[in-house]
């Protein structure tokens, strides 16, 4: 077979999804080298939004997790990394919830967006919570970034 030279251009990319996924698996801190505190933690950081589901008031959801993160966030970048990705998508749900709620009028969606918020709202948030306790950083889908 005939062997392809590489050049600057070409080595820069990645030249197939086994070195993709392995560049990708690079940036993954590894389980071992974060702390159970720091784990626990992080996993706090998630599980506070329950906090809607016990005080049902929008913002209760959002409160939790910004209190456990501001005391924490100093503790470990790990932390900190969950805290914001936890806080950001709680405002999400919030902002998502306002607005089936708004939607309830119209023919009653709102009532079905509600409960199918509620219900995505608590799987993504034990999901969360399951890959920060194990050590791996968890990317929310649907949620919109606010804090960097």
């Amino acid at each position: 077979m005939a062997k392809i030279n590489e050049t600057p251009e070409n080595s820069e990319t990645p030249k197939g999804p086994e070195e993709a996924s392995q560049a990708e698996q690079e940036t993954v801190a590894e389980p071992a080298e974060i702390s159970k505190d720091a784990r626990n933690m992080a996993m706090f950081c998630h599980l506070a939004g329950l906090a809607g589901f016990v005080i049902p008031v929008i913002l209760s959801g959002i409160i939790a997790p910004l209190i456990i993160w501001q005391i924490k966030k100093d503790d470990h970048p790990f932390i900190d990394e969950n805290g914001k990705e936890a806080l950001n998508f709680q405002i999400s749900i919030g902002i998502y919830a306002l607005v089936s709620i708004l939607l309830i009028p119209v023919f009653c969606i709102g009532a079905f967006l509600l409960t199918a918020v509620g219900i995505f709202n608590f799987v993504f948030m034990l999901i969360a919570a399951i890959k920060a306790n194990n050590g791996f950083h968890y990317r929310y889908p649907l949620c919109i970034r606010f804090i960097k």
